[in-house]
C-alpha cells in the first residue's frame, strides 16, 4: 500500500487530470443521482469510493477529501491527522518524527502538488475534520456541491 500511494504522489498530474475527468462524470450524472436518492447510493458508492481509494492513495476516508490539495497524499495518513501542513517535528531526512520509517506525508504532498496544475490549492487552509462524516462517500459530497440545487437551477432557467 505505502508503495502505491507515493507512485500516485510521483504521478500526481496524471492523477489529477483522471480526477478532473471523473468529476465531470459524477457531475453529469447528478440528475440520475437525485432520482435514484443520495442517500440510497450512500453506502454502495463509498464501498467503492473506500477500495478505489483506499488502494490508490490508502485513503482513511474522512468524507472531506483533499487530494487534489494536497499533492494525492491523503493527510489522514499523518499520525497526528494534521490538514493544513507538518508539525514541527519532521527530521531532517523529511520522514516523520511519530513513525521514523515513513515520510512525513507533508514533505511528499508537496513534491506531489508542485507537479500538478493546481499546485497552488496546497497552500489554502483545509477546514478542520468534520468526524460526523467519517466513512462517508466524499464523492457524492462534490457533485451536490458543484450541482445548484433544484429550485435554484428552475428559477434560472425562468429568468
Amino acid at each position: 500500500m505505502y508503495r502505491v500511494r507515493h507512485w500516485s504522489i510521483r504521478h500526481s498530474r496524471l492523477l489529477e487530470s483522471v480526477y478532473r475527468a471523473f468529476e465531470s462524470s459524477l457531475a453529469a450524472m447528478a440528475p440520475l443521482f437525485e432520482r435514484i436518492g443520495y442517500a440510497r447510493l450512500e453506502r454502495p458508492i463509498a464501498a467503492f469510493e473506500r477500495q478505489a481509494k483506499g488502494l490508490m492513495f490508502d485513503c482513511q476516508m474522512c468524507g472531506q477529501c483533499a487530494l487534489s490539495s494536497t499533492g494525492m497524499s491523503c493527510p489522514m495518513n499523518c499520525p497526528k491527522s494534521l490538514r493544513n501542513g507538518p508539525c514541527g517535528g519532521v527530521r531532517a531526512d523529511g520522514n516523520c518524527e511519530v513513525k521514523p520509517a515513513m515520510k512525513c506525508v507533508w514533505v511528499a504532498a508537496w513534491e506531489g502538488s508542485q507537479a500538478m496544475r493546481g499546485a497552488a490549492k496546497i497552500l489554502e487552509i483545509q477546514k478542520p475534520v468534520d468526524h460526523s462524516l467519517k466513512g462517508t462517500s466524499s464523492w457524492l459530497r462534490v457533485v451536490r456541491e458543484l450541482r445548484p440545487p433544484p429550485a435554484a437551477a428552475k428559477a434560472k432557467k425562468s429568468a
